[in-house]
């Protein structure tokens, strides 16, 4: 798809660092893809993807590829995942009550039987492994997701210091004995170990469905067990940059009031897993506002107060530069249940996919975005893609 000149100027000015911040949330992550192929018909070229979990596997298929192969390998991914389901897709004639029972089956027999080149259950399942043993803390085995990746992403590329157009990738998750959030960062400068396989894959490793991947010998976790979006994290790096961040979250805080225990079940994993996002969002904005009101005062005091200890600790509570984050958040139909995070039918994921160019789209037609303030200093945050309604 063309992108006209001043459309491609308008997405970022030339000082701001572009990010793309991509959420946990199992399948739904195909939303995240189509975000990405919008964006890039929009030459919107990011520096730097974070993510966790299914972020992490998204991230590091668009880090570790160039340019042009990038949404080739997002949808050779998400294609593979969606292909062990052998379920016809379900006209939209038939109803919401008739797709919520297509989205239980495929949820189902994505339990029962894993994804391609994802998951697989462990056979003999965990309660008869042998205790102390990886496969006895886990329901499924990763090990095809491994290969996934390694014929996928080009980890060469994400380490290689030297390389053009390289895009930095941090991804998050949890060192299990500690309980500590630990990012693996291509541009840490202290990583003796450069990202492989490994560091995704601990990302994603949610228990008790994946077990606790080793990575320098230490054990992980899923990032999301502390913290499901890497905001937090990529707003405290030091930069000398202005951002732009399109932060790309799976799960939505605001919603309907259930109707039925499945609904309350999908209710609770939205609230769970979205109000970090929120929590973030308010907590980095609040830093923002702080670092401002620093400035301000240091701009009043005399020279001699300037290198004051206390001042320079309020100055370093947030990050001085502008940052506009363009908020993308999927919101489920009302027949998606509480299992749409292990739907993995084609028609779901073609679904998810859609909504997320969709949202970008009209993101991006929306004036809010076209007359966006240019601040110089400081935290705005646009939500501007529609909302179902009760969503």
């Amino acid at each position: 798809m063309a992108t006209s000149p001043s459309l491609a100027r308008s997405v970022a000015a030339p000082a701001e660092q572009c990010v793309l911040v991509l959420q946990g949330g199992g399948a739904l992550g195909a939303y995240q893809a189509g975000v990405y192929e919008a964006l890039a018909e929009r030459s919107v070229a990011p520096d730097w993807v974070a993510g966790v979990s299914i972020g992490a596997i998204n991230a590091a298929l668009i880090a570790g590829n160039p340019p042009e192969r990038r949404v080739d390998q997002l949808r050779a991914f998400w294609a593979q995942v969606s292909s062990g389901l052998p379920m016809p897709a379900l006209p939209a004639s038939y109803g919401d009550e008739a797709r919520s029972l297509f989205n239980a089956s495929s949820a189902a027999l994505t339990a029962s039987f894993g994804v391609p080149g994802f998951f697989m259950p462990r056979i003999p399942p965990a309660p008869l492994q042998p205790a102390g043993t990886a496969a006895a803390l886990s329901w499924y085995d990763t090990s095809p997701l491994r290969s996934t990746l390694e014929r996928l992403v080009d980890f060469d590329r994400i380490n290689d210091a030297h390389c053009r157009g390289k895009v930095r990738l941090s991804v998050g998750a949890v060192e299990l004995e500690t309980g500590n959030s630990v990012y693996f960062d291509s541009a840490d400068p202290t990583c003796t170990h450069p990202i492989g396989p490994q560091h995704v894959m601990a990302s994603g490793a949610l228990p008790p469905g994946f077990a606790p991947v080793p990575v320098d010998g230490k054990w992980y976790w899923d990032g999301g067990v502390v913290s499901n979006t890497p905001l937090q994290y990529v707003i405290d790096q030091p930069t000398v940059l202005d951002m732009l961040v399109f932060q790309v979250d799976l799960f939505s805080a605001r919603g309907a009031l259930p109707r039925n225990l499945d609904e309350v079940a999908e209710r609770a994993k939205d609230i769970q897993y979205a109000s970090r996002t929120r929590m973030n969002t308010d907590l980095v904005a609040a830093q923002q506002r702080l670092a401002e009101a620093a400035q301000r005062l240091a701009d009043k005091l005399p020279a001699a107060l300037q290198d004051d200890p206390d001042l320079q600790a309020l100055l370093n509570a947030g990050n001085c530069n502008a940052v506009t984050v363009m908020h993308l958040i999927h919101r489920s139909k009302s027949h998606a249940g509480q299992s749409k995070d292990y739907e993995f039918s084609r028609q779901t994921v073609a679904d998810h996919w859609a909504a997320g160019r969709a949202d970008v789209e009209a993101s991006f037609a929306n004036p809010r975005w076209r007359d966006r303030p240019r601040k110089k200093a400081g935290m705005t945050v646009l939500d501007l893609a529609p909302r179902p309604s009760g969503r």
